[in-house]
């Protein structure tokens, strides 16, 4: 598998020096789940702790067409199936048979993913992350939850078969570069009005955050305009 540009980005310009081995764990995790399943066509891993960061690899003979709007008419199961444990174990075929999900299976289907996996990833009884895998046949990963969870580092107790047939995580994964920026932005920020104010870290960024909040604006909008303010 190869890395979406957009998660090829976010590890070149950000977390190559943050965590050198990102990269490289990312791309053994797909070489395991490819390994396990070979119809395994890609791989997202979510770190719910770092603002639901997403980074995405996809089969190169994966042809990554645009999700047509047509699924956004009557909506579509959510990745976040894993986060507050809802179960949903329909496929491709359950799908297409509802009049609710007849557009959203169709357009699921043209994105060449007929399963997905969702598995959450456990530290001390706490979900921190979640993988979701995707693979080109419809029952690719019946029998592979447990050795899929092992090799990837997640918990096969909390599986989720089919919760994102249309490959939901990659339109996270392409704000990857834009979340990580506006963190960036508001470490600075927070650190200016430390040092100014002589203040504790995490009061600075308190302090941000009740006056983004206060202004109406976003936490990066209100960090800009410290770091502005700080360099006039």
């Amino acid at each position: 598998m190869e890395f979406l540009s957009y998660t090829q980005e976010a590890l070149d310009e950000y977390l190559s020096l943050a965590d050198p081995d990102l990269e490289g764990s990312l791309m053994a995790m797909a070489d395991r789940a490819v390994s396990i399943v070979p119809e395994c066509v890609g791989l997202s891993l979510t770190l719910y702790d770092q603002e639901d960061l997403t980074f995405t690899l996809v089969a190169s003979s994966l042809v990554m067409a645009s999700i047509d709007a047509m699924q956004y008419l009557d909506g579509g199961p959510c990745v976040a199936a894993v986060q507050d444990n809802r179960s949903r174990a329909e496929d491709v075929a359950d799908l297409l048979d509802e009049e609710r999900w007849a557009l959203f299976a169709r357009a699921s289907a043209a994105a060449g993913v007929e399963s997905s996996l969702s598995l959450p990833v456990v530290d001390h009884d706490r979900v921190v992350g979640g993988v979701n895998l995707y693979a080109s046949s419809r029952d690719a990963f019946s029998g592979h939850h447990r050795d899929l969870a092992a090799a990837l580092g997640a918990s096969a107790s909390g599986a989720v078969a089919n919760a994102d047939l249309a490959f939901e995580s990659r339109r996270r994964a392409e704000h990857a570069p834009v979340q990580l920026r506006e963190q960036r932005l508001v470490e600075v920020a927070t650190g200016i009005l430390a040092a100014r104010e002589g203040l504790e870290v995490h009061v600075a960024r308190g302090r941000l955050e009740d006056a983004a909040t206060r202004a109406g604006i976003g936490l990066g909008e209100a960090a800009t305009v410290v770091i502005h303010v700080h360099q006039a």
